[in-house]
């Protein structure tokens, strides 16, 4: 544990380059080569997110921000009392400050990042903010399992908003649910943002917008590969390429290799033929019926739902 001020403490729990080597020479050792989106935040990753929430095209942030800013009363009573707020991410948007504003009672606030010099950079602004709520900054992966440093006592409400769930496969949705419903009380909630299913054109040009920030987005990945794994990607060789499969009710990106080449991280070498992709994010969609029903199975009542006039984005509260 390490002071940063009278308000906010740092707690590192994770190990940078022995994870992201191991996990992603597996990924691309696949018959699908595949690497985990979370790789995609580092410090100029998480920078180009930001980016991305402000463009046009990307509705999600500027939706569920207009929820919060219409609802955030109604939130504040479905939710109650809250002791401890543990946000799965960073904690730079203004939904948090909403949060942390209106949650009168609040008395510790506990982010959970693997994106170190982000997660510090915005507990840091936050502490200033917020000078009454003990901030635990916990650099970490939220997806796997981690001792928090949270007090005994008092309601613990989980905050995870701008449809990450919808990185994660079906199967991982269940079992993170569940991992997280074992770390609250009966009683305690669960505050989450939901993308909703729509059109086709809508949600591609979401993710592969006019600008090129998100393919910068993508493509950032292989400039951080090769700075801190000593891998010899060229970003000119490859594309940002983003659909939406209907089948499976998802948004994909890959990064696609425009000819066929030879790749190296340390002692691996991976061959790429022409056309051939790494896919790099899942973005799936739900409505609020599969949403509720998956939530049920896990261990949580749906308590309430909040959306926007068109229901292109929802807000769940959940109870365990």
């Amino acid at each position: 544990m390490r002071l940063l001020e009278n308000n906010i403490q740092s707690y590192d729990f994770y190990i940078d380059k022995e994870n992201m080597r191991d996990e992603i020479v597996k990924g691309l050792s696949a018959p699908v080569k595949t690497i985990s989106s979370k790789f995609l935040y580092d410090h100029r990753g998480s920078e180009l997110f930001e980016m991305i929430t402000e463009l046009e095209e990307y509705y999600p942030t500027r939706t569920e921000m207009k929820i919060f800013n219409e609802k955030i009363q109604e939130i504040t009573m479905a939710v109650g009392d809250v002791h401890t707020l543990i946000e799965y991410g960073s904690g730079s948007s203004n939904k948090i400050k909403a949060l942390l504003h209106n949650f009168t009672s609040l008395k510790e606030y506990v982010p959970i990042d693997i994106s170190r010099e982000y997660l510090f950079q915005s507990s840091l602004e936050l502490a200033m903010l917020f000078p009454h709520i003990m901030i635990k900054a916990v650099c970490g992966d939220y997806t796997a399992p981690l001792t928090l440093p949270l007090e005994a006592n008092g309601k613990k409400v989980i905050f995870f908003p701008g449809s990450t769930i919808g990185n994660f496969e079906q199967v991982e949705v269940r079992n993170f649910l569940m991992k997280s419903a074992k770390l609250l009380d009966d009683g305690d909630g669960f505050l989450i943002g939901v993308d909703t299913k729509k059109d086709t054109v809508t949600l591609e040009r979401a993710y592969d917008d006019a600008k090129g920030i998100t393919a910068a987005f993508n493509l950032n990945l292989l400039t951080r590969m090769n700075r801190e794994l000593g891998a010899n990607f060229n970003e000119d060789q490859f594309e940002h390429l983003a659909y939406y499969n209907e089948e499976k009710g998802r948004i994909e990106m890959h990064l696609e290799s425009q000819r066929n080449q030879t790749v190296k991280i340390g002692e691996n070498e991976f061959f790429f033929q022409e056309g051939e992709t790494i896919h790099t994010e899942n973005s799936y969609k739900y409505s609020i019926g599969q949403f509720h029903t998956m939530a049920l199975e896990c261990g949580f009542k749906p308590r309430k739902v909040w959306t926007d006039a068109e229901e292109k984005f929802s807000v769940h509260y959940l109870e365990k």
